[in-house]
């Protein structure tokens, strides 16, 4: 490839990752309940990964809470949870590190699958940490059906759209007066 293709690659990819950045900053602005911001964030972040699946688990009473899916499974959201120590989303979470695994995921030993979600079975997965005042507050993951190299601008994507979800979740709770340990409820009320 030549050094012009690759310099007008990057300008391209950089210009997506602003758009990125840019929607989600406007989803901060605008008066939407946060089920509505979330699904509005599933949906840019598949656009830009080119993924099959984007998850969003919030810490609810020390638990990670699964709050959006691009696909959800009946019961999923708001029911299903994980421990810190369970699953790559756990150790995420724990660790406050980003992960990612190109294919066979489900084979690493972190792995917790669970029935009632069909991204388990999913070949690529790429995980980062939701971060509000420096606390790890959720996690934010990204899957695809066929494995995938995922790139140094995806990972540095994903971690600025977890760092941003944080800020968002942080002026949620301002607005409703509701405690990080008490997501569940925040989500219950936006869904309202």
């Amino acid at each position: 490839m030549s050094k012009v293709k690759e310099l007008e690659r990057q300008l391209d990819l950089a210009q997506q990752q602003l758009r990125v950045f840019q929607k989600i900053s406007r989803f901060m602005v605008k008066d939407l309940n946060l089920k509505q911001v979330l699904a509005g964030i599933n949906a840019l972040v598949l656009e830009f990964m080119r993924g099959d699946s984007c998850l969003l688990y919030l810490l609810d009473k020390g638990d990670l809470l699964l709050c959006s899916s691009n696909n959800p499974s009946p019961g999923t959201l708001g029911n299903l949870r994980l421990r810190l120590d369970e699953g790559l989303t756990g150790w995420v979470a724990r660790e406050r590190r980003l992960v990612a695994i190109s294919k066979e995921a489900f084979t690493d030993p972190r792995f917790k699958g669970f029935a009632e979600l069909p991204e388990d079975q999913y070949e690529a997965f790429l995980s980062a940490p939701i971060i509000a005042r420096n606390k790890v507050v959720g996690v934010i993951n990204v899957q695809h059906r066929k494995p995938h190299v995922f790139t140094g601008e995806e990972m540095e994507t994903l971690t600025t759209v977890g760092e941003q979800v944080g800020v968002l979740l942080s002026l949620a709770r301002l607005e409703s007066g509701v405690t990080s340990e008490e997501v569940g409820a925040l989500v219950a009320a936006a869904a309202s």
